[in-house]
Protein backbone atom coordinates (compact mmCIF):
# COMPACT_ATOMS: atom_id res chain seq x y z
CA UNK A 1 0.00 0.00 0.00
CA UNK A 2 1.61 3.32 -0.91
CA UNK A 3 1.72 5.22 1.70
CA UNK A 4 1.06 9.61 1.73
CA UNK A 5 4.24 11.83 2.59
CA UNK A 6 3.34 15.42 3.93
CA UNK A 7 4.71 17.76 6.33
CA UNK A 8 4.38 20.18 8.85
CA UNK A 9 5.84 22.27 11.65
CA UNK A 10 4.66 20.04 14.88
CA UNK A 11 2.71 16.66 15.11
CA UNK A 12 0.73 16.81 18.53
CA UNK A 13 0.00 12.89 19.67
CA UNK A 14 -3.74 13.05 21.52
CA UNK A 15 -6.52 15.43 21.07
CA UNK A 16 -7.20 15.46 25.00
CA UNK A 17 -6.66 19.38 26.71
CA UNK A 18 -3.03 19.59 26.64
CA UNK A 19 -2.95 18.62 23.32
CA UNK A 20 -5.75 20.67 21.82
CA UNK A 21 -4.10 23.63 24.14
CA UNK A 22 -1.23 23.20 22.65
CA UNK A 23 -2.47 23.29 19.36
CA UNK A 24 -5.17 26.61 19.60
CA UNK A 25 -1.69 28.15 21.21
CA UNK A 26 0.40 27.18 17.84
CA UNK A 27 -2.21 28.15 15.20
CA UNK A 28 -3.06 31.51 16.67
CA UNK A 29 0.99 32.18 16.03
CA UNK A 30 1.17 30.84 12.87
CA UNK A 31 2.77 27.50 13.81
CA UNK A 32 1.32 24.74 11.52
CA UNK A 33 0.58 21.79 13.34
CA UNK A 34 -1.40 18.60 12.56
CA UNK A 35 -3.34 16.99 15.66
CA UNK A 36 -3.52 13.00 15.67
CA UNK A 37 -5.91 11.42 18.36
CA UNK A 38 -6.73 7.39 17.76
CA UNK A 39 -10.25 7.90 18.57
CA UNK A 40 -13.65 8.77 17.28
CA UNK A 41 -14.49 12.52 18.13
CA UNK A 42 -17.74 11.57 19.72
CA UNK A 43 -15.97 9.12 21.91
CA UNK A 44 -13.80 12.36 22.98
CA UNK A 45 -16.09 14.64 23.29
CA UNK A 46 -18.34 12.58 26.12
CA UNK A 47 -15.37 11.24 27.89
CA UNK A 48 -15.77 12.50 31.58
CA UNK A 49 -12.54 12.95 34.20
CA UNK A 50 -11.17 15.65 36.45
CA UNK A 51 -13.06 19.09 35.69
CA UNK A 52 -10.78 21.67 37.88
CA UNK A 53 -9.32 25.24 35.93
CA UNK A 54 -7.90 26.93 38.70
CA UNK A 55 -6.80 30.21 38.59
CA UNK A 56 -3.41 29.62 36.64
CA UNK A 57 -5.53 28.05 34.17
CA UNK A 58 -8.02 30.72 33.95
CA UNK A 59 -5.85 33.12 33.29
CA UNK A 60 -3.57 31.53 30.73
CA UNK A 61 -6.57 31.17 28.48
CA UNK A 62 -7.70 34.55 29.36
CA UNK A 63 -4.04 35.97 28.22
CA UNK A 64 -3.91 33.99 25.03
CA UNK A 65 -7.82 35.07 23.73
CA UNK A 66 -9.43 32.00 24.91
CA UNK A 67 -11.55 32.46 27.67
CA UNK A 68 -14.40 31.65 25.36
CA UNK A 69 -13.22 28.03 26.08
CA UNK A 70 -14.86 28.17 29.50
CA UNK A 71 -18.05 28.53 28.17
CA UNK A 72 -20.50 25.95 28.69
CA UNK A 73 -21.44 24.14 32.07
CA UNK A 74 -18.55 25.96 34.29
CA UNK A 75 -19.44 26.05 38.14
CA UNK A 76 -17.40 28.25 40.71
CA UNK A 77 -14.66 26.25 42.47
CA UNK A 78 -16.39 28.67 45.93
CA UNK A 79 -19.42 26.59 45.87
CA UNK A 80 -17.89 23.18 47.28
CA UNK A 81 -17.77 22.79 50.95
CA UNK A 82 -15.82 20.74 53.23
CA UNK A 83 -16.51 18.31 56.07
CA UNK A 84 -15.68 17.15 58.70
CA UNK A 85 -16.93 14.56 60.89
CA UNK A 86 -20.17 15.57 59.23
CA UNK A 87 -20.20 19.27 59.90
CA UNK A 88 -19.60 21.63 57.15
CA UNK A 89 -16.42 24.09 57.51
CA UNK A 90 -15.90 27.69 55.86
CA UNK A 91 -13.30 27.65 53.55
CA UNK A 92 -12.12 31.34 53.31
CA UNK A 93 -11.21 31.42 49.82
CA UNK A 94 -9.59 34.79 48.41
CA UNK A 95 -12.45 35.63 46.04
CA UNK A 96 -10.56 38.66 44.42
CA UNK A 97 -7.37 36.63 43.52
CA UNK A 98 -8.85 32.84 43.00
CA UNK A 99 -11.07 32.38 39.83
CA UNK A 100 -11.16 28.62 39.98
CA UNK A 101 -13.90 26.58 38.18
CA UNK A 102 -15.15 23.28 37.79
CA UNK A 103 -15.25 22.66 34.29
CA UNK A 104 -15.96 19.16 33.14
CA UNK A 105 -13.09 17.63 30.97
CA UNK A 106 -15.73 16.86 27.88
CA UNK A 107 -16.76 20.58 27.83
CA UNK A 108 -13.08 22.04 27.73
CA UNK A 109 -12.01 19.93 25.33
CA UNK A 110 -15.40 20.65 23.14
CA UNK A 111 -14.96 24.04 23.52
CA UNK A 112 -11.13 23.48 22.79
CA UNK A 113 -11.82 21.73 19.32
CA UNK A 114 -14.55 23.41 18.11
CA UNK A 115 -12.03 26.46 18.14
CA UNK A 116 -9.46 24.54 16.78
CA UNK A 117 -11.63 23.27 13.88
CA UNK A 118 -13.30 27.21 13.37
CA UNK A 119 -9.60 28.67 13.36
CA UNK A 120 -8.68 25.81 10.09
CA UNK A 121 -6.85 23.68 12.66
CA UNK A 122 -5.93 20.36 11.24
CA UNK A 123 -7.44 17.19 13.72
CA UNK A 124 -7.49 13.57 12.38
CA UNK A 125 -9.54 11.34 14.33
CA UNK A 126 -8.72 7.73 14.65
CA UNK A 127 -5.41 7.57 13.93
CA UNK A 128 -4.23 4.06 14.26
CA UNK A 129 -0.78 2.06 14.52
CA UNK A 130 1.21 5.37 15.13
CA UNK A 131 4.83 5.45 15.20
CA UNK A 132 7.62 7.67 15.98
CA UNK A 133 10.67 7.69 13.75
CA UNK A 134 13.55 9.28 13.54
CA UNK A 135 13.37 11.26 16.84
CA UNK A 136 17.10 11.64 17.58
CA UNK A 137 17.66 13.03 14.12
CA UNK A 138 17.16 16.55 12.42
CA UNK A 139 13.60 15.38 10.82
CA UNK A 140 11.09 13.10 13.00
CA UNK A 141 8.67 11.16 11.18
CA UNK A 142 5.06 10.07 12.42
CA UNK A 143 3.47 6.89 10.64
CA UNK A 144 -0.03 6.32 10.89
CA UNK A 145 -3.33 4.27 9.72
CA UNK A 146 -6.19 7.24 9.01
CA UNK A 147 -9.30 6.79 9.38
CA UNK A 148 -9.55 5.10 5.54
CA UNK A 149 -7.09 2.66 6.05
CA UNK A 150 -4.44 4.58 4.21
CA UNK A 151 -0.69 5.09 5.08
CA UNK A 152 0.65 8.12 6.07
CA UNK A 153 3.83 9.68 7.24
CA UNK A 154 4.16 13.58 8.27
CA UNK A 155 7.53 14.84 8.34
CA UNK A 156 8.05 17.09 10.79
CA UNK A 157 9.99 19.65 12.96
CA UNK A 158 8.82 18.86 16.81
CA UNK A 159 6.56 15.93 17.78
CA UNK A 160 4.65 16.40 21.11
CA UNK A 161 3.59 13.78 22.86
CA UNK A 162 0.38 14.59 24.53
CA UNK A 163 -1.29 10.75 24.77
CA UNK A 164 -1.66 10.10 28.12
CA UNK A 165 0.30 7.79 30.53
CA UNK A 166 -0.59 4.77 28.42
CA UNK A 167 0.25 6.24 24.87
CA UNK A 168 2.97 5.65 22.41
CA UNK A 169 4.35 8.79 22.87
CA UNK A 170 6.48 7.50 26.37
CA UNK A 171 6.90 4.09 25.15
CA UNK A 172 8.75 5.61 21.69
CA UNK A 173 11.49 6.42 24.17
CA UNK A 174 14.09 3.97 25.23
CA UNK A 175 13.59 2.56 29.05
CA UNK A 176 17.83 3.65 29.55
CA UNK A 177 16.99 7.52 28.52
CA UNK A 178 14.09 8.40 31.18
CA UNK A 179 14.04 7.99 34.85
CA UNK A 180 10.88 6.90 36.33
CA UNK A 181 10.11 8.62 39.71
CA UNK A 182 6.98 7.12 41.35
CA UNK A 183 4.88 6.66 44.85
CA UNK A 184 2.12 4.52 45.69
CA UNK A 185 -0.60 5.12 48.04
CA UNK A 186 -1.43 2.46 50.15
CA UNK A 187 -5.90 3.32 49.89
CA UNK A 188 -7.71 3.57 46.24
CA UNK A 189 -10.56 5.35 45.33
CA UNK A 190 -14.23 3.67 44.09
CA UNK A 191 -14.52 6.20 41.52
CA UNK A 192 -18.63 6.42 40.51
CA UNK A 193 -20.61 8.28 37.74
CA UNK A 194 -23.99 9.50 38.74
CA UNK A 195 -26.78 10.63 36.40
CA UNK A 196 -27.02 13.56 39.50
CA UNK A 197 -26.88 17.00 41.01
CA UNK A 198 -24.03 17.15 43.41
CA UNK A 199 -25.36 17.67 46.41
CA UNK A 200 -23.82 17.94 49.06
CA UNK A 201 -20.74 19.23 47.16
CA UNK A 202 -17.23 18.92 48.25
CA UNK A 203 -14.94 16.62 50.23
CA UNK A 204 -15.53 15.02 53.35
CA UNK A 205 -13.35 13.40 55.93
CA UNK A 206 -15.05 10.85 58.65
CA UNK A 207 -13.55 7.62 59.97
CA UNK A 208 -14.94 5.51 57.57
CA UNK A 209 -13.10 6.93 55.13
CA UNK A 210 -12.76 10.25 52.57
CA UNK A 211 -15.54 10.91 50.09
CA UNK A 212 -16.19 13.13 47.33
CA UNK A 213 -19.08 14.51 45.48
CA UNK A 214 -17.86 16.51 42.34
CA UNK A 215 -19.64 18.60 39.95
CA UNK A 216 -19.57 16.97 35.95
CA UNK A 217 -22.20 19.03 35.21
CA UNK A 218 -25.59 20.88 36.46
CA UNK A 219 -26.89 16.95 36.39
CA UNK A 220 -24.00 14.73 36.57
CA UNK A 221 -21.52 14.16 39.78
CA UNK A 222 -18.21 12.21 40.12
CA UNK A 223 -18.60 10.42 43.37
CA UNK A 224 -15.02 9.47 45.67
CA UNK A 225 -14.83 6.92 48.24
CA UNK A 226 -11.72 5.57 49.99
CA UNK A 227 -11.83 2.27 49.75
CA UNK A 228 -8.91 -0.20 50.27
CA UNK A 229 -6.50 -0.84 47.26
CA UNK A 230 -7.73 -4.82 46.85
CA UNK A 231 -11.20 -3.71 46.64
CA UNK A 232 -13.48 -4.57 43.48
CA UNK A 233 -16.27 -2.41 41.68
CA UNK A 234 -18.59 -5.82 42.69
CA UNK A 235 -17.86 -5.15 46.12
CA UNK A 236 -19.82 -1.65 45.84
CA UNK A 237 -23.35 -2.26 45.29
CA UNK A 238 -25.04 1.18 44.17
CA UNK A 239 -27.09 1.04 48.02
CA UNK A 240 -23.54 0.91 49.09
CA UNK A 241 -22.20 4.07 47.46
CA UNK A 242 -25.32 6.18 48.26
CA UNK A 243 -25.35 4.99 52.25
CA UNK A 244 -21.63 5.72 52.78
CA UNK A 245 -21.74 8.60 51.00
CA UNK A 246 -24.67 10.09 53.80
CA UNK A 247 -22.31 8.17 56.49
CA UNK A 248 -19.24 10.08 55.48
CA UNK A 249 -20.70 13.91 54.38
CA UNK A 250 -23.33 13.63 57.74
CA UNK A 251 -26.05 14.44 54.95
CA UNK A 252 -28.02 12.66 52.72
CA UNK A 253 -26.83 13.30 49.08
CA UNK A 254 -29.11 13.81 45.84
CA UNK A 255 -29.47 10.58 44.22
CA UNK A 256 -29.78 9.23 40.58
CA UNK A 257 -28.40 6.64 38.40
CA UNK A 258 -24.65 5.21 38.68
CA UNK A 259 -23.54 5.18 35.32
CA UNK A 260 -20.14 3.61 36.23
CA UNK A 261 -18.07 2.42 38.81
CA UNK A 262 -13.87 1.67 39.07
CA UNK A 263 -11.39 1.45 41.31
CA UNK A 264 -8.56 4.28 40.73
CA UNK A 265 -5.14 3.45 42.34
CA UNK A 266 -4.07 6.56 43.75
CA UNK A 267 -0.32 7.29 43.02
CA UNK A 268 2.29 9.91 41.55
CA UNK A 269 4.71 9.72 39.08
CA UNK A 270 6.91 11.55 36.81
CA UNK A 271 9.90 10.99 34.13
CA UNK A 272 12.71 12.47 33.83
CA UNK A 273 13.92 14.39 31.39
CA UNK A 274 10.77 15.04 29.15
CA UNK A 275 11.68 14.77 25.94
CA UNK A 276 14.01 12.62 23.68
CA UNK A 277 15.48 14.22 20.94
CA UNK A 278 12.39 15.98 18.66
CA UNK A 279 9.91 14.50 21.13
CA UNK A 280 8.68 16.66 24.08
CA UNK A 281 5.87 14.76 26.74
CA UNK A 282 3.42 16.83 28.17
CA UNK A 283 0.61 16.36 30.60
CA UNK A 284 0.00 12.65 31.93
CA UNK A 285 2.47 11.13 29.15
CA UNK A 286 5.04 12.97 31.91
CA UNK A 287 3.68 12.69 35.18
CA UNK A 288 0.76 11.67 36.87
CA UNK A 289 -0.49 13.13 40.43
CA UNK A 290 -3.27 11.81 42.39
CA UNK A 291 -6.80 13.50 41.96
CA UNK A 292 -6.73 14.65 45.57
CA UNK A 293 -4.83 17.27 44.36
CA UNK A 294 -6.98 18.31 41.29
CA UNK A 295 -4.10 19.02 39.63
CA UNK A 296 -3.70 17.82 36.24
CA UNK A 297 -5.15 20.07 34.27
CA UNK A 298 -3.06 22.32 36.03
CA UNK A 299 0.33 20.44 35.14
CA UNK A 300 -1.40 19.75 31.44
CA UNK A 301 -1.63 23.82 30.61
CA UNK A 302 1.29 24.95 32.00
CA UNK A 303 3.59 21.67 30.17
CA UNK A 304 1.59 23.32 27.13
CA UNK A 305 2.19 26.77 27.73
CA UNK A 306 6.18 26.30 27.73
CA UNK A 307 6.23 23.96 25.11
CA UNK A 308 4.15 26.43 22.93
CA UNK A 309 6.25 29.55 23.72
CA UNK A 310 9.24 27.13 23.76
CA UNK A 311 8.05 26.65 19.44
CA UNK A 312 7.00 29.65 19.09
CA UNK A 313 10.52 31.22 19.62
CA UNK A 314 12.31 28.68 17.72
CA UNK A 315 10.27 29.69 14.56
CA UNK A 316 10.21 33.59 15.18
CA UNK A 317 13.72 33.83 15.98
CA UNK A 318 15.73 30.26 15.23
CA UNK A 319 16.73 30.34 19.05
CA UNK A 320 16.25 26.93 20.61
CA UNK A 321 17.00 27.70 23.83
CA UNK A 322 13.84 27.15 25.35
CA UNK A 323 13.32 24.15 23.27
CA UNK A 324 16.44 22.86 25.00
CA UNK A 325 15.68 23.78 28.35
CA UNK A 326 12.05 22.94 28.19
CA UNK A 327 12.21 19.81 30.44
CA UNK A 328 14.32 21.85 33.24
CA UNK A 329 11.89 24.44 32.94
CA UNK A 330 8.73 22.34 33.79
CA UNK A 331 9.85 19.49 36.45
CA UNK A 332 10.76 22.18 39.40
CA UNK A 333 7.03 23.49 38.75
CA UNK A 334 5.80 19.90 38.81
CA UNK A 335 7.74 18.50 41.71
CA UNK A 336 6.25 21.49 43.59
CA UNK A 337 2.89 20.32 42.76
CA UNK A 338 3.83 16.81 43.63
CA UNK A 339 4.80 17.94 47.29
CA UNK A 340 1.55 19.90 47.58
CA UNK A 341 -0.65 16.59 45.84
CA UNK A 342 1.49 14.10 48.22
CA UNK A 343 0.77 16.72 51.31
CA UNK A 344 -3.36 17.34 50.77
CA UNK A 345 -3.42 13.68 49.73
CA UNK A 346 -2.37 11.82 52.86
CA UNK A 347 -3.63 14.90 55.18
CA UNK A 348 -7.18 14.03 53.94
CA UNK A 349 -6.90 10.69 53.97
CA UNK A 350 -5.03 10.14 57.65
CA UNK A 351 -7.21 12.62 59.43
CA UNK A 352 -9.95 10.73 59.01
CA UNK A 353 -9.34 6.97 58.50
CA UNK A 354 -6.95 5.58 61.00
CA UNK A 355 -6.74 2.38 59.90
CA UNK A 356 -3.72 2.58 57.43
CA UNK A 357 -1.32 4.56 59.18
CA UNK A 358 -2.50 4.75 62.71
CA UNK A 359 -4.07 7.22 65.59
CA UNK A 360 -0.83 9.39 65.64
CA UNK A 361 -0.47 9.95 62.23
CA UNK A 362 -4.66 10.68 61.90
CA UNK A 363 -3.71 13.12 64.97
CA UNK A 364 -0.77 14.80 62.93
CA UNK A 365 -3.16 15.57 59.85
CA UNK A 366 -6.17 16.79 62.20
CA UNK A 367 -3.31 19.46 63.64
CA UNK A 368 -2.31 19.91 59.89
CA UNK A 369 -5.70 20.99 58.97
CA UNK A 370 -6.82 22.63 61.84
CA UNK A 371 -3.72 25.09 61.14
CA UNK A 372 -5.29 25.81 57.89
CA UNK A 373 -8.52 27.52 59.54
CA UNK A 374 -6.55 28.94 62.30
CA UNK A 375 -3.32 30.57 60.45
CA UNK A 376 -3.58 33.33 58.10
CA UNK A 377 0.04 32.07 56.73
CA UNK A 378 -1.15 28.49 56.10
CA UNK A 379 -4.47 29.42 54.48
CA UNK A 380 -2.45 32.02 52.20
CA UNK A 381 -0.13 28.85 50.72
CA UNK A 382 -3.01 26.35 50.74
CA UNK A 383 -4.70 28.96 49.12
CA UNK A 384 -2.13 29.93 46.28
CA UNK A 385 -1.23 26.27 46.10
CA UNK A 386 -5.00 25.52 45.32
CA UNK A 387 -5.44 28.51 42.89
CA UNK A 388 -2.09 27.02 41.14
CA UNK A 389 -0.39 30.48 41.24
CA UNK A 390 2.27 29.44 43.96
Amino acid sequence: MPTTHEDTAVVIIGAGVAGLTLGNFLLRSGIDCVVLEKHPRAYVAQRQRAGTIDTFGVRMFREWGLEEVLAGDPISHSEGAFYIDGHAMPVDMDEDHDESLYCPQQVLVRNLTEVFLREGGDLRYEAADVTLENLTGSHPVVRYQDAEGSARAIGCDHIAGCDGFHGVSRRSIPSTALTEYSHEYGYSWLSALAAAPTSPSGMAIHELGLAGMIPRGPAASRIYLQCAVDDTPEQWPDERVWSELEARFGTPPSRGEILSKQIVPLRGVVFDPMSYGGLYLLGDAAHIVPPMSAKGIHLALHDAEVFARAVIRHAEEGDSSLLAGYSETCLPHIWNYQAFATWITETMHNAGFAGFEGEFKRQVARAELQRQFASASANKLFSELTAGTN
